[in-house]
């Protein structure tokens, strides 16, 4: 019912019939809404169940799941194991590879609640190092308040360190606080972003990026570095170079 409810209110603000809207869906996604949404929240329980020690029943309910039947039969149906077999599974693999991964100096920052501007990107293409040169190439940024030219930019990865199956990406600048009502381009929305402990990495270029959140998993696996949340990672743009914020549980 929820779901359904979902579908009629986006379909009301886009000016379109319910069915519309699924079949431009599945048009796009290849997938239903349903289905789509299914499939991110067990993309969310994979990554709570490798990062996080929150037993099974827990996990289920954060994701939205009413039981922990429920959650395991749609898990494993989507993953092939149990929630269990692959939260062992993943761990030890990641466990063996850290003597195998670059190390990368970090910093551990309480970082300030604060607001961005972004816009949704599916399969993106491939990261530059300069952010705001890759904004300014991004459909309707150029319709963004003439006042965010010089505001950070900020990209957050969705599907790092655990693949998900719909790589995406969210794209766009931080807010200051002057800048709490703005007239926004369709394409973009305003999202808030919760005070958390970060792990903080300088990155030379963009090329290091997969190589530092897989060194900081097998860290915080291991047990010989800060377990990690499993939230999507920032990367900000920092003068002229780049750094990575893994958010910390």
């Amino acid at each position: 019912m929820g779901s359904q409810k979902g579908i009629e209110e986006l379909a009301s603000k886009m000016g379109y019939s319910s069915s519309q809207v699924r079949r431009r869906f599945r048009h796009y996604f290849g997938l239903s809404p349903g289905a789509y949404r299914d499939r991110l929240r067990l993309e969310k329980a994979a990554r709570l169940l490798i990062h996080t020690s929150s037993n099974i029943n827990q996990i289920a309910g954060v994701c939205g799941y009413r039981n922990h039947s429920a959650f395991s039969r749609a898990f494993q149906r989507h993953y092939e194991q149990s929630p269990r077999r692959f939260r062992q599974a993943v761990r030890v693999s990641l466990k063996r590879r850290l003597n195998a991964t670059e190390d990368f100096h970090y910093d551990i920052r309480e970082q300030p609640s604060q607001k961005a501007v972004l816009t949704r990107l599916y399969r993106p293409d491939r990261l530059r190092d300069d952010l705001r040169d890759w904004l300014r190439h991004t459909p309707g940024a150029e319709a963004l308040p003439a006042r965010l030219d010089k505001a950070p930019p900020v990209a957050i990865f969705h599907d790092r360190p655990l693949e998900g199956a719909l790589p995406r990406l969210d794209l766009g600048v931080q807010l200051s606080g002057g800048d709490a009502n703005l007239a926004l381009p369709p394409a973009f929305r305003t999202l808030h972003l919760p005070a958390q402990r970060h792990a903080c990495v300088r990155l030379q270029d963009i090329g290091q990026l997969d190589a530092a959140v897989l060194y900081m998993a097998c860290r915080g696996v291991s047990g010989e570095g800060e377990p990690i949340s499993g939230d999507a990672p920032l990367l900000l743009q920092a003068g002229h170079g780049l750094e990575l914020r893994i958010p910390l549980l």
